[in-house]
């Protein structure tokens, strides 16, 4: 925790790259962990089948049914992961939150340099006629939620299995890890593409993991910390403000 401490103390301009580990103390499982969601089956299909863009197609009520029991978790707040990272981030020294989660918790906790590279269970949208609809509406729909406009199925601006994520959000995210000074990836197994790929845009001096298992960037890492996300993150102590730095853009959020 010293050499983190000081590794935050020292950096001017840090990205942090987070998954599912980040929320884990928020109630929301780790899906891919021992025993989690995309271990099991459901009747006869796997979580990637019923989240992937063909089923949604195919069997929307199906889709909507799975999706609303296992992928939406309106009651979770942000925890102490979160809220460190928001305080880093009106510090100036935190240029970027790059996150694979769907949650939403990152821009609940404060975060606003914000990157969702597979989207947010809080923003959806009408396929044919595209007015926006927040994530109460969906949840009180029985079964299939449809446009109160068109009559159009509304479905939510998550990235699903066989579709390619934003390339703005990606891009923006690519930019933000290449021009950091340390990263810190967290939470994340890193085996999911092409997100996991961001952080090979990374140059900076500091790479930081923190994670409970092993990750393929470990031997790259200048400081791998194996354990709890929120509770280290939760124990660093956050430095005196930095003066907000000059970017060239603004981050690139779905929905804008």
């Amino acid at each position: 925790m010293s050499d983190l401490q000081r590794i935050i103390d020292t950096s001017k301009r840090i990205a942090f790259f987070g998954g599912a580990g980040v929320s884990t103390e928020s109630g929301i499982p780790d899906f891919r962990g021992t025993g989690g969601l995309y271990e099991a089956e459901y009747d006869g299909l796997t979580a990637e089948m019923i989240l992937s863009h063909s089923f949604f197609c195919l069997h929307p009520d199906a889709f909507f049914s799975f999706y609303k029991k296992y992928m939406v978790h309106p009651k979770a707040r942000p925890n102490a992961a979160h809220a460190k990272l928001a305080e880093l981030e009106k510090s100036g020294r935190l240029a970027a939150v790059v996150t694979q989660n769907i949650d939403g918790l990152h821009r609940a906790a404060g975060n606003r340099l914000l990157y969702e590279l597979h989207g947010s269970v809080h923003e959806n949208r009408c396929i044919e006629c595209g007015r926006p609809y927040p994530l109460e509406y969906v949840m009180r729909a029985d079964g299939v939620p449809k446009c109160a406009d068109c009559g159009g199925i509304v479905r939510p601006d998550v990235t699903l299995y066989g579709e390619a994520p934003d390339h703005l959000v990606m891009t923006g995210a690519c930019r933000e890890i290449a021009r950091a000074d340390t990263l810190i990836v967290a939470g994340t197994s890193l085996t999911v593409e092409p997100a996991a790929s961001c952080i090979a845009y990374f140059s900076g001096k500091n790479l930081v993991v923190i994670n409970r298992e092993e990750t393929s960037a470990d031997g790259k890492a200048k400081l791998v910390l194996h354990g709890n996300v929120a509770q280290i993150l939760g124990e660093i102590v956050t430095p005196p403000p930095l003066a907000q730095q000059k970017r060239g853009f603004g981050p690139f959020w779905r929905g804008d």
